[in-house]
């Protein structure tokens, strides 16, 4: 599976990294991708250099260049890989187009809680979230489609 990050959206949201910043999320990204073999592209708004670089084999950091935004070069790596990617980003504009993709749709929060649960505990945690529902037709106890691939994501995250 390839993940496509929102680097500083990420950082945003956790109070440990937004201190350390960058080097700290690839380091823990490497972490993700070594332990559970998936490919990470994690992009950032633009610095000097621009262009992608990678960050160690299954890690690929990629900066925006003005007058584009990371969001910009977000959603065109969803458009181009489609069902075979898991977005993580808070943004809805982004999480929208995603979506629209095909892509798996991980907010941040959950994406860094994935992280730091073990893969035990946060199995019995999907279990217990039933998101609602807003059509009539199906089985209202059944998360929608775009749920569960967006569980289905964070259990390769997990390691279970």
């Amino acid at each position: 599976m390839r993940w496509l990050v929102d680097g500083y959206n990420v950082i945003r949201r956790d109070p440990d990294l937004r201190e350390a910043g960058r080097t700290a999320l690839l380091r823990v990204v490497a972490s993700a991708a070594r332990a559970g073999g998936d490919r990470f592209t994690v992009v950032f708004d633009g610095a000097p250099g621009g262009g992608p670089a990678t960050g160690g084999g299954q890690v690929e950091v990629t900066f925006s260049r003005p007058p584009e935004k990371a969001d910009d070069v977000l959603v065109r790596l969803a458009r181009q890989l489609g069902a075979g990617a898991a977005l993580v980003s808070s943004d809805r504009a982004v999480r929208d187009a995603a979506g629209r993709a095909g892509c798996a749709v991980i907010g941040a929060d959950e994406f860094l809680r994935a992280l730091s649960t073990e893969s035990g505990s946060k199995k019995d945690d999907d279990e217990d979230e039933r998101p609602a529902r807003s059509g009539k037709r199906g089985n209202p106890r059944r998360p929608s489609k775009e749920a569960r691939a967006a569980q289905r994501a964070l259990r390769r995250l997990g390691g279970s």
